[in-house]
Order: structure tokens, then C-alpha cells, then sequence
């Protein structure tokens, strides 16, 4: 049986990230892999790609962002392996800062927020998000 890759955070991940809360802005690492085909839960959209699919939640969660007072820091394709062995596995690189971690837990607890994570969840086979 093949593994589940990670697109959300565990319980332990969120307390983690609490506890080490130094209280002023944070930057999210976001090293994002699409599915070659999206893949939405009630079956429908299926002719999108998985980077498609990220791109109707992008599109709709930079209002957000900015909403909380955060910002893209920066945005784009993961091109070249540079250093370090074996294939690239990301297709794509974010970063975006908030302005605390208690912005960026509303935000992403929010009813505007959890209405396009559809389309986050349908584009995305892994993820891995780091707090800076």
C-alpha cells in the first residue's frame, strides 16, 4: 500500500509551532509538489491538473493573505537541483509572511480560508511547510 503524502499539518506540528511562537512576523516555506491530475473529493473538475487546481486556490487565498496583513514574499517554479543528490522533487516555491503565527492560525482557521482549501487539496500530492 503506498504512503499518503503529507498536505496537512499534524496536531504535533501545530502545537510545535505555538510553543516556539517568538511573537512578531514569521515567514512560511512552502515547497509544493502538484498531482499530475486534480484530484477533488467529490469527483468533479477532473480535466485539471493538479498545478491547475493550486492555481484557483492561489488566486483566491493572496486576497486573504494580504487581509491579515501578510504578503508573498516570493513565488515560482523550482528549476534546477543545484546541490544535493537525486531528482527535484518540488514543482514549486513560496514564501509569504504574516504578520504573527496567531494571524496566520486565524487565517488559516477561517470560514473564507477553509471554503478554498478544495482546491488547495485537490492540486497538491505533497507539501512540506516551514515556519522561518
Amino acid at each position: 500500500m503506498e504512503k499518503e503524502m503529507a498536505t496537512q499539518p499534524r496536531k504535533e506540528q501545530i502545537a510545535a509551532l505555538l510553543a516556539n511562537d517568538k511573537e512578531g512576523p514569521i515567514r512560511m516555506l512552502n515547497l509544493l509538489k502538484f498531482r499530475a491530475v486534480a484530484k477533488y473529493s467529490e469527483g468533479t473538475e477532473a480535466a485539471l491538473s493538479g498545478a491547475e487546481a493550486y492555481q484557483r486556490y492561489a488566486a483566491e487565498v493572496v486576497p486573504i493573505i494580504h487581509k491579515t496583513g501578510g504578503e508573498i514574499v516570493f513565488n515560482g517554479q523550482a528549476n534546477t537541483l543545484v546541490i544535493g543528490d537525486g531528482e527535484l522533487q518540488w514543482d514549486m516555491v513560496s514564501i509569504v509572511q504574516y504578520p504573527s503565527v496567531a494571524a496566520f492560525i486565524a487565517m488559516t482557521s477561517s470560514d473564507e480560508y477553509q471554503k478554498i482549501h478544495i482546491h488547495r487539496d485537490a492540486g497538491l500530492e505533497h507539501q512540506l511547510l516551514v515556519e522561518c
